[in-house]
């Protein structure tokens, strides 16, 4: 098919790639505008855009879907259809239409289970068993679409947001291709979301990263690798943020906030506790909890969070 390709973030990018592979015709990539980056603000195009450049295809950067400037370029490049992955824009509802298949999303859940901003994050902060990727045809509503393919995968006890970003951008980009041979074959049949079953995932904020320790430990473990690794969960430890970088769920039990032991360092919470492995003290780098209770002096019973 020629396609033209919409996508910004490294999710992105095995979709894109996978494309290129299967000998798809690429038309150009649209992603969004570079941005300052870091302490110094260094501009840093986005990772589509270093895999387009790479492969030697025509990159566009609008500032807006909607002053007509890229509806002119899509009018003249004439695609077969338009893949968007976490492209970050809302495109109106003339360029939906353009394309003889569509604008054809890439969605990391099994819709309509976390519609919106941060699907995957959410879907390890509740403690799914599973999640997966959704073939969507796209419509003017936040994934709303109809839906052409999905599949799932296991979420691991161990696995954090990161990881599971990773697996579903391969994944995406796998069922992508199977979808388009399909949908080139007329061997697909859109079907409709049950709205009743509709959930959304909100964008992620810094507020929800605070550990509320009277909550479970399978709650606050699911937290912690959820919000990995960004915002991070964190607690306070002396008046000092303390981020949580790698926990496992225990079936000890204490007063929640507590530490409970220190072989492992393992603090109590609501129901259960948690075992801290990696962890970040304000100021300091990160390390392994043993190594960090060789220079910081923490006794049983003493509280966490304050």
């Amino acid at each position: 098919m020629k396609l033209i390709f919409m996508g910004t973030p490294d999710f992105a990018v095995p979709c894109l790639e996978s494309l290129i592979q299967a000998r798809h015709e690429i038309l150009a990539v649209f992603t969004q505008p570079d941005k300052p980056v870091g302490r110094k603000q260094i501009m840093t195009p986005p990772d589509v855009k270093v895999c387009a450049l790479k492969h030697g295809l025509t990159v566009y950067q609008p500032a807006s879907m909607r002053d007509g400037t890229a509806m002119e370029i899509i009018r003249k490049l004439e695609p077969d259809a338009i893949i968007v992955a976490a492209y970050g824009k809302i495109l109106p509802q003339e360029i939906l239409e353009f394309p003889r298949y569509g604008c054809i999303n890439v969605h990391g859940s099994l819709l309509p289970k976390y519609r919106g901003a941060a699907p995957i994050q959410w879907s390890v902060i509740n403690g799914d068993a599973e999640t997966g990727v959704t073939i969507m045809q796209m419509n003017e509503g936040v994934d709303t679409g109809d839906i052409l393919m999905k599949r799932a995968i296991p979420i691991d006890i161990d696995d954090t947001a990161e990881s599971m970003f990773d697996k579903l951008a391969d994944l995406g980009g796998k069922v992508l291709i199977e979808a388009l041979e399909k949908l080139g074959r007329g061997e697909l049949t859109p079907q409709k979301q049950d709205e009743a079953l509709a959930t959304y995932a909100s964008m992620l904020d810094k507020k929800i990263a605070l550990i509320d320790w009277t909550k479970t430990g399978a709650e606050i473990h699911n937290l912690v690798r959820g919000l990995y690794s960004w915002p991070v969960a964190y607690t306070f430890l002396g008046g000092k943020k303390l981020k949580l970088l790698r926990t496992s769920p225990c079936e000890k039990s204490g007063e929640s906030g507590k530490i409970i032991s220190l072989e492992p360092l393992t603090i109590a919470c609501g129901e259960g506790s948690v075992i801290i492995h990696e962890l970040q003290l304000e100021g300091k780098k990160r390390m392994d909890a043993k190594t960090f209770l060789v220079g910081h002096k923490l006794c049983v019973g003493e509280r966490i969070g304050e």
